[in-house]
């Protein structure tokens, strides 16, 4: 299967850390960021990858070019923002085969793809949305299912526990064919607005989870992350 990774990020909470860089181009221990999630995707059996690029794209494509060990690259560009929503719907358009992965490019998670995907095609979802279990947190927006279809999401809050979207989706190549918009949040313009009509199911993993976006997690991953390259 194909992976999109979401590469077009500026990292406005970075910026004073990462001075003009694309998020995903962030260094942890001296390699950018997206070097740990493409080596992930390749352990993962990926063989092709659509880096959906926008801010600084150059950055991205001059360092990469078309093949990252196995991975071939090809890249799905944005003039202009389009969202996570828009920049999904267009780098589709390159892909191939019936389903295909979706993974946030400033996030680490380690969730096993071929599980995911079977699942997937065994409950006959649209999209299948990998969650992690967090304790303790307000960061981030939860998700409620029933029977493993997400029937909820829920906003930011102080949680004791609690289950977020994990930023790992397989979805259906087709899934924006009755959807005209071209510059829309996945999450909140679609996702949301689209529970009833598409079947939205819950995967739970727990692996190893870190979201880059803001300097604590930043910095912690400087520490935690060299294992896993």
């Amino acid at each position: 299967m194909q992976a999109i990774i979401l590469a077009g990020g500026f990292g406005t909470r970075l910026a004073h850390i990462v001075a003009n860089l694309p998020k995903p181009m962030a260094p942890i221990n001296g390699v950018p960021f997206l070097n740990y999630v493409l080596t992930y995707l390749h352990r993962q059996g990926i063989e092709s990858v659509v880096l959906a690029v926008g801010y600084k794209r150059n950055d991205i494509i001059d360092h990469y070019g078309s093949r990252f060990s196995d991975i071939s690259i090809t890249y799905s560009i944005e003039d202009e923002p389009l969202g996570t929503g828009g920049a999904i719907k267009k780098a589709l358009d390159v892909c191939t085969g019936d389903d295909v992965f979706i993974i946030n490019g400033d996030t680490y998670f380690e969730v096993d793809l071929k599980k995911m995907a079977d699942y997937h095609k065994e409950v006959n979802g649209d999209i299948t949305i990998a969650t992690k279990q967090l304790e303790k947190f307000d960061r981030y927006g939860t998700v409620n299912s029933q029977n493993g279809r997400i029937i909820r999401f829920m906003e930011k809050q102080y949680l004791d526990v609690g289950r977020i979207n994990g930023g790992i989706y397989v979805m259906k190549k087709d899934i924006f064919n009755n959807f005209d918009r071209s510059k829309f949040s996945f999450e909140k313009d679609f996702l949301e607005t689209e529970l009833e009509r598409l079947k939205i199911m819950e995967y739970p993993a727990d692996g190893y989870f870190i979201d880059i976006g803001v300097p604590a997690d930043y910095e912690r991953a400087q520490t935690e992350l060299v294992k896993f390259i």
